[in-house]
């Protein structure tokens, strides 16, 4: 992982030329000088514009003032009643006969007031007749009834299965009618009032109006217009592209290396985060003085509320006593009212007065039975123990092979495999790999430059 500094201390040689040897160069070599694009954001500089400007428009030039005429007033007819008599008969009056129609009598009959001036002083027979009894309270008359299971067993035929004969349905007879339209005997007539009172009038033949003829136009067709007119082509030149040229930037020769990313983000073991503990408080020893510079600072003064802006009454006092006695004093006086009472309807049967009878047909008729709880099938949870063995075996286990990891061969002082061959001004001991000979073969071993940190 060597980082050569842009200043680096020399102590070989005091040379000012710079070092562009490094393992990142060596490593990752580029493969064509390629420039930066070039921007196409235009300067943001202000052009003046140097030519005159010229204060005459098209609108000026062309727009003529005309003198304006105000627009005829049409004067509106007078209207002038047609004349003759307007026939206001209808078919409706001709053939409705008018009836006379006599006003509907009331059926409702007359009322009958029977008022007499004397008081009422009798007892009706529903009061005399129907008195308030003492009502005795009613004894049960259930028969005592214990229960005795059967000790038959019970059939599946009930009395209906046994007494019902099964019979054939016979449908009732409709009577509704048929839905047949009735034909009449009788001639159709077809005569209406329409046709009878209609008096068929002769048409007038229907104002048409002449078409009139197309006459075209002696004076020539003006189609000059304000553009045509003003505009003048001038010769120029057409405005040249900004965009640079497409050209591709790439490479055809193979890539052989290892990336900058492949070599340097390698994982490694994250630790976890150390837990900072907080320190006790520890509270200050002594007192506490709790005299602030403003409480002891601040002079207390002595003002004075402020006198409110009022104006002076001109109104006139007089000593005499208040007169408070109005009409609505004198003629509306209150009255002591007391407040009605409610109208209670006096209660016919008594109240009991004994104690409470709550015993009930089902308290006194119950029996009380042992209660026996339903079995229940669901089935034991127990583990079955198996006498196979478990097989434990993966994917992972079986197609992984351990592979031995490599060491960097910078880290040794003297790296194995490698020869020494010098050490340049900048400190930099270069190495030579040494490649083994194979048996039976002449080739030399190939020797290879490595830069190792010194």
């Amino acid at each position: 992982r060597h980082r050569c500094p842009h200043k680096p201390t020399r102590i070989y040689d005091n040379g000012q030329q710079p070092c562009l040897t490094t393992e990142y160069v060596e490593k990752y070599p580029k493969y064509s000088n390629i420039s930066p694009p070039r921007s196409l954001k235009p300067k943001q500089e202000y052009q003046a514009h140097r030519g005159k400007m010229e204060g005459v428009t098209t609108f000026r030039s062309d727009y003529l003032p005309y003198d304006i005429v105000k627009r005829p007033f049409r004067v509106q007819e007078e209207y002038k009643p047609k004349r003759g008599e307007i026939e206001l008969g209808t078919t409706y009056q001709k053939d409705y006969n008018a009836h006379k129609i006599q006003p509907v009598t009331l059926v409702r009959p007359l009322e009958r007031k029977h008022t007499t001036g004397g008081k009422l002083d009798t007892i009706p027979t529903y009061q005399d007749d129907y008195r308030s009894w003492e009502v005795p309270r009613r004894e049960p008359s259930k028969v005592e009834h214990t229960y005795h299971p059967p000790t038959e067993k019970f059939g599946n035929a009930t009395t209906f299965q046994d007494d019902f004969v099964p019979r054939e349905l016979n449908p009732r007879q409709s009577f509704k009618p048929p839905c047949v339209a009735k034909l009449s005997d009788v001639p159709f007539d077809s005569t209406t009032s329409h046709r009878t009172s209609y008096i068929a009038h002769q048409l007038e033949p229907k104002f048409v109006r002449p078409k009139e003829e197309y006459k075209p136009s002696n004076q020539p067709l003006e189609d000059l217009t304000t553009h045509r007119n003003d505009f003048k082509g001038l010769p120029g030149q057409l405005a040249k592209s900004c965009k640079p040229e497409n050209a591709k930037v790439g490479s055809n020769a193979h890539f052989n290396g290892v990336t900058e990313f492949q070599d340097r983000f390698q994982p490694w073991l994250v630790s976890l985060p150390e837990v900072r503990k907080t320190r006790e408080y520890v509270p200050p020893s002594g007192n506490m003085d709790f005299s602030s510079t403003s409480h002891l600072d601040y002079v207390k003064h002595e003002v004075s509320p402020a006198v409110p802006i009022r104006p002076v009454s001109n109104g006139r006092r007089t000593n005499a006593p208040f007169q408070g006695n109005t009409t609505t004093k004198e003629d509306f006086k209150a009255w002591s009212s007391c407040r009605q009472e409610i109208i209670k309807k006096q209660q016919e049967i008594p109240k009991p007065m004994g104690k409470f009878y709550d015993l009930t047909t089902s308290k006194s008729h119950y029996v009380p039975h042992q209660i026996i709880p339903a079995r229940s099938f669901k089935p034991v949870h127990a583990v079955v123990p198996n006498a196979t063995p478990f097989q434990g075996e993966t994917v992972y286990r079986t197609e992984y092979t351990p592979k031995k990891q490599e060491i960097c061969p910078a880290n040794y002082p003297s790296p194995p495999g490698y020869a020494y061959v010098n050490t340049d001004s900048h400190g930099h001991r270069f190495f030579r790999q040494l490649t083994p000979e194979f048996p039976g073969s002449d080739c030399n071993p190939i020797p290879k430059d490595i830069a190792v940190v010194s």
